[in-house]
């Protein structure tokens, strides 16, 4: 017999998210070491808020999200919130029920930069390593160090003498300006609006960016990232950020 496609709502639910969730599941393993790890950095978390004023999206409920953004490469914040918002498994795993109400991106970036500002993430991701059952994962002997290039949010326009000198752009709000024949380096230039940015490119024939590189330590026997940092571009920017691994 064939099912009817037709759409009926309900009154009321009574969808058990624990229920939901198989198992056998992976999140229910790394869910189980990050609750473990987000109690014990309780009085961290303490410390970053006021006893007085409206409460904020709960310091554990971010970082889970953020986990989870990690796992499932989420390109933006207001994409995770829009994925926690219908998927069953996301709202488990951060913590939210059925009928709770998903924060505003916005309001969750905020709160998110408070956290990285107060680097408890840091101490959360260090707390996740150290866990028994993780640091039984790692190993010293093996790993390396890669290195990524992040392009800066800085136009090639702004890479302007740093004399002074050299044709600005043409008046408008994103004026044209002419490089050809113009030898620019970043020993005689910098950018106007990111001086940290450097001009580089990644390998022969290859055009050069204003970037910064990204680096990640790889414990290779298991293939776990455990550390990761930004720096400078160089010809040697990987093995500077290695040595304090």
């Amino acid at each position: 017999m064939r099912g009817s496609d037709g759409r009926a709502g309900s009154l009321f639910s009574y969808v058990d998210l624990e229920a939901r969730v198989p198992l056998r599941h992976p999140l229910r393993l790394i869910g189980t070491i990050v609750n473990e790890a987000l109690e014990a950095l309780s009085g961290d978390f303490s410390k970053l808020y006021s006893p007085m004023g409206r409460p904020s999206i709960p310091p554990e409920r971010l970082l889970r999200a953020l986990l989870l953004q990690a796992f499932y490469s989420i390109r933006s914040e207001r994409q995770l919130v829009e994925r926690i918002e219908f998927d069953l498994l996301f709202r488990w795993f951060v913590g939210l029920g059925i009928d709770d109400a998903v924060w505003d991106a916005t309001s969750f970036t905020h709160n998110r930069d408070r956290l990285l500002a107060g680097e408890v993430a840091h101490k959360f991701l260090a707390a996740i390593l150290a866990h028994p059952k993780v640091a039984r994962l790692l190993s010293s002997e093996h790993f390396s160090v890669d290195g990524t290039l992040l392009e800066a949010w800085a136009s090639l326009k702004s890479f302007r003498p740093k004399d002074g000198s050299g044709e600005p752009p043409a008046p408008g709000r994103n004026g044209e300006r002419d490089f050809h024949g113009e030898a620019r380096t970043n020993d005689t230039h910098a950018s106007t609006t990111d001086e940290d940015a450097k001009l580089f490119r990644k390998g022969p024939g290859k055009e050069a960016k204003l970037c910064f590189m990204g680096h990640a330590l790889m414990e290779n026997r298991n293939g776990l990232v455990v550390g990761a940092v930004a720096t400078r571009v160089s010809g040697h920017a990987e093995r500077l950020a290695a040595l304090p691994a």
